[in-house]
Order: structure tokens, then C-alpha cells, then sequence
């Protein structure tokens, strides 16, 4: 097992102290350790749900119906596409 290399402190009121003790002595843990896990499991909640778009159904048909439609580079993009053939040998 690795040592903690930091360290996390925080305040708490005497009920929510109790509780949290009481919720860790219930899954058998250390307080620190139920701490630990529970934090870590909502900072990995937050995580995932950060990293996914939700969209409705009507921008869900739109985006499909744009990956579904053919290619169509605007000129901006056209002329970066010409640029870099230009840079690379035949």
C-alpha cells in the first residue's frame, strides 16, 4: 500500500462530523478511508458527467442527419487543404 503524499483538511459541524463517523462505522471503514472512497466516487461522477453532451431529439436528428451528409469543405478550409498539398512533395 502507498503512502497519502497530501493531505485534505476540512471543517465540519458536530452532527455532520456524527454522521459521517457512524456511516463509516457501518461499512466497517476508518473515517478517513470512508471519506476518501465516498469523495472520490462523486469527484469521478462529476467527472463523467462533465464529458457528456446530452442533446434533445430534435438536435439529435440534426447531427445525424450531419454526419450523414456528404463532405462539403467551406473555402477557408479549402484553402488550408491547397496550402498544405503545397508544402508536401511528390
Amino acid at each position: 500500500m502507498t503512502a497519502a503524499t497530501a493531505r485534505l483538511d476540512l471543517r465540519l459541524d458536530a452532527h455532520d462530523k456524527h454522521r459521517i463517523a457512524k456511516a463509516a462505522a457501518l461499512r466497517g471503514l476508518p473515517v478517513s478511508a470512508f471519506v476518501r472512497q465516498a469523495v472520490l466516487r462523486e469527484a469521478d461522477n462529476a467527472i463523467a458527467a462533465a464529458a457528456v453532451v446530452m442533446l434533445s431529439e430534435e438536435e439529435s436528428r440534426r447531427f445525424l442527419a450531419a454526419l450523414d451528409a456528404p463532405f462539403q469543405p467551406n473555402e477557408p478550409l479549402r484553402q488550408a487543404m491547397q496550402n498544405a498539398a503545397a508544402l508536401v512533395p511528390r
